[in-house]
């Protein structure tokens, strides 16, 4: 019997690639054959977290069929996000603390969804419910996991659940969580050596919105500035990239993990969209968004809401 390949969202996050580290060794320890597996390289932060705790990268996979008939999602579910042949193997479990879109199988599977700030908070729940120790390196992936997707707490979606959670790994891992966690964030805001077309795809989102097809892209930095001094590159990559895959609306969300603020920069039909989903007026394609950090519940629903 092959291996059931378990993954996260493409351009992966250290949500992604932690939880499926994490949730992995968790069916292993009850029974099941499983690998982690990546849907992309592991950016900067998540290097910095990987090496930090000695644990190696999941492999790299673009197709799940050819090595295995059954998988298992992490910190996603809506289709277009996942692996390019999602629709040919089975689903056998998702935990996720998305919404959930674009989404059906054909047979019962296992599905843990909860609106906290991380998926690895929900997976920490799992392992206390097998009554299944978490080894060292393991609670440190998903302590980093969680200090990325909250931004150190400072994130809308955090919840006191979120919080609970990062403090019991941070004493299993054995490190200080707030120091930890800005040189964590701090790893993954190195820009200056990316291209455009790179710094557009280290953490971007296709979602369908009405009759749209909406592209997000997130970049964490300590200076807006300096992002924002590469409009003109960023804008024609963002346009080759909408003419490429077909997105209707590009959004560049550039976020100061500092501030707990973000600029907006978009391209493409809709603006006026956008305009009315943030209530605020482009100047040059741009806007600044004061106390903006979260994606997925500061920027999807809103646009999503105006979209539809």
């Amino acid at each position: 019997m092959s291996k059931i390949l378990v993954f996260g969202h493409q351009n992966p996050d250290t949500d992604a690639i932690g939880a499926a580290i994490a949730f992995s060794h968790l069916q292993n320890q009850l029974g099941k054959e499983t690998e982690a597996v990546a849907l992309g390289t592991p950016n900067e932060e998540t290097q910095y977290a990987l090496d930090y705790f000695k644990l190696s990268a999941p492999r790299v996979v673009q197709s799940a069929k050819e090595e295995a008939t059954q998988v298992m999602l992490v910190d996603h579910n809506e289709f277009q996000q996942s692996i390019s042949d999602i629709a040919e193997v089975e689903i056998l479990a998702v935990v996720d603390h998305h919404r959930i879109a674009n989404f059906e199988t054909a047979n019962p599977l296992y599905y843990r969804a909860e609106p906290v700030g991380c998926t690895s908070t929900i997976i920490l729940k799992l392992y206390k419910e097998n009554q299944v120790e978490l080894p060292k390196e393991i609670a440190g992936i998903m302590l980093s996991a969680i200090l990325s997707d909250t931004l150190l707490f400072k994130s809308p979606t955090c919840t006191s659940e979120d919080e609970a959670a990062a403090k019991e790994l941070a004493t299993i891992a054995g490190v200080d969580l707030t120091s930890y966690g800005l040189d964590m964030l701090k790893a993954g805001t190195n820009l200056s050596d990316k291209s455009a077309a790179t710094l557009l795809d280290l953490d971007a989102k296709s979602f369908p919105m009405g009759e749209a097809n909406v592209r997000i892209a997130q970049v964490n930095t300590v200076d807006l500035s300096e992002v924002m001094a590469r409009q003109t590159e960023l804008e024609e990559a963002m346009t080759e990239e909408m003419a490429k895959n077909g997105y209707d609306l590009f959004v560049l969300v550039v976020t100061n993990i500092l501030d707990s603020d973000s600029e907006l920069l978009v391209a493409g039909q809709g603006l006026d969209k956008v305009e009315e989903a943030f209530q605020v007026k482009l100047t040059n394609n741009r806007a600044l968004l004061k106390g903006v950090v979260s994606r997925k519940k500061q920027v999807v629903p809103q646009l999503t809401a105006v979209f539809n």
